[in-house]
């Protein structure tokens, strides 16, 4: 039976891409060697991470004065990692959820940190505090995570502020144009639309670095892995190439644009069903919810009905929609590899077990 994968990640990759993948775990670019055991000082790798580098900056528009880096620890490193590299004194967070609520914690421990909240609500709309001129004018920079998988909510513009921008794109980066000059430091987990766990994109500007007082260990130094190409230490190989394969299938598909017309028809039919539905129910406000985690329950009168719901879904191929365990209910990531027609199945299933009770 063909699975449908929802998971929240790490999530599904393009069946070329895993084939491709698959291929260079044999025989990885003629050398007779697999990808895993190769050098990443060979000449074959040393040209995949130059090419992956190349391609990201071409697929985002990055302009000149920005460096593409990848790294290792996850987007849970870039928590403090960013604080320590770019935060002088105070720097305001918009805490929109599990993962933004994270970030803020760990520049605490770096400056002062101002906080704009909707934990209050249960996360379930994103604040805007620019909306209403609240952010401080001397803070180094505001952070955002533009897309909250817990709780599926989702900010798909970049903010004109006064300050500069930090973003955590971990899980919508390649779903929409983003306007790079606005920010100092985009990173992200490569596990959700690149490739598989293990690595980390960083796109910092050169000219934001080097600007603090405290000393830097070596390996927290942006600037140590921009002068040697991300190869300071052995990089992340395997996940690196799978990301160079999956960034050659959206240029092929025709880019970021083509890539957003996708997600937002993909997500329009599931919010739309959900919202006609006598069983379930969104969980997020309408203006803020997220195209790539699309976050429902059962109504309240029919809550019993969920594991039913489950089965019939695991029944039909349907994996990864059981909500995050903080929050429950349903989750349906809908990250750019998933087809439409994943979507669609998803949609009847709901709508047969709707018929049934």
């Amino acid at each position: 039976m063909k699975k449908h994968n929802f998971s929240a990640g790490p999530s599904i990759l393009d069946e070329s891409v895993i084939k491709d993948a698959a291929s260079a775990v044999l025989n990885y670019a003629g050398t007779g060697l697999s990808i895993l055991e190769v050098s990443h000082r060979g000449k074959e790798f040393t040209a995949t991470i130059e090419e992956a580098r190349n391609l990201m900056k071409e697929l985002l528009d990055v302009p000149e004065g920005y460096e593409v880096i990848f790294l290792g620890g996850g987007a849970s490193l870039q928590f403090y990692q960013a604080p320590l590299n770019l935060l002088k004194t105070k720097a305001a967070y918009v805490d929109s959820g599990t993962w933004a609520s994270k970030a803020a914690k760990e520049a605490k421990l770096v400056g002062e940190v101002v906080s704009f909240s909707s934990k209050a609500d249960n996360y379930v709309w994103y604040p805007k505090p620019w909306e209403k001129n609240e952010i401080p004018d001397d803070v180094d920079y505001l952070h955002i995570t533009t897309n909250n998988t817990v709780y599926g909510t989702e900010l798909r513009y970049d903010p004109d502020v006064k300050t500069r921008l930090v973003g955590d794109m971990s899980s919508d980066i390649f779903t929409r144009e983003v306007d790079v000059a606005k920010y100092d430091l985009i990173y992200g987990g490569a596990q959700k639309n690149i490739a598989p766990a293990g690595v980390t994109f960083v796109i910092v500007r050169r000219d934001a670095l080097g600007h603090v007082d405290r000393p830097l260990p070596t390996m927290l130094d942006y600037r140590t892995h921009i002068e040697k190409d991300s190869m300071f230490n052995t990089p992340p190989v395997f996940p690196i190439y799978v990301a160079l394969q999956t960034m050659k299938w959206y240029k092929e598909l025709g880019g970021v644009k083509v890539l957003e017309k996708m997600n937002l028809e993909k997500a329009r039919i599931l919010y739309d069903a959900i919202d006609s539905s006598r069983l379930f129910r969104g969980t997020v406000h309408p203006e803020d919810r997220s195209i790539m985690n699309v976050c429902f329950v059962m109504k309240d009168e029919y809550k019993e009905l969920e594991k039913d719901f489950l089965d019939l879904a695991t029944s039909r191929g349907i994996s990864g929609i059981k909500g995050h365990r903080s929050v429950g209910g349903f989750r349906a990531s809908l990250y750019n590899a998933l087809p439409k027609t994943s979507v669609e199945v998803l949609i009847e299933a709901m709508k047969d077990f709707e018929r049934k009770h």
